[in-house]
């Protein structure tokens, strides 16, 4: 395997930099860097509102829950009382 020489390079400086370019290129980085917070604003917005979304629906469905619990502990007991009475009446005729 060959050797680089000893001699090293200078090294190049950014073109970017230089006195012509430097400030678009600063006012480049600050537009991205405040659409960046504009954006994390937006989303910290969408995440809050689908969180109190999220909230309303369990609230919603503990309701319809509660109700339906109630229906069918209803239809139940309305099953039950005819056969406790002929139960009870088969109990007395004995």
């Amino acid at each position: 395997m060959a050797r680089r020489s000893a001699t090293k390079k200078p090294l190049r400086k950014s073109k970017g930099l230089k006195g012509g370019r430097a400030k678009p290129l600063l006012q480049s980085l600050l537009w991205r860097l405040d659409r960046l917070e504009r954006q994390v604003r937006t989303l910290s917005e969408l995440v809050r509102d689908h969180a109190e979304d999220e909230d309303r629906l369990v609230q919603i469905i503990g309701e319809d829950h509660e109700v339906l619990r109630r229906e069918l502990l209803g239809e139940h007991q309305a099953k039950l009382l005819p056969v406790r009475k002929r139960s009870q009446s088969a109990g007395s005729k004995r």
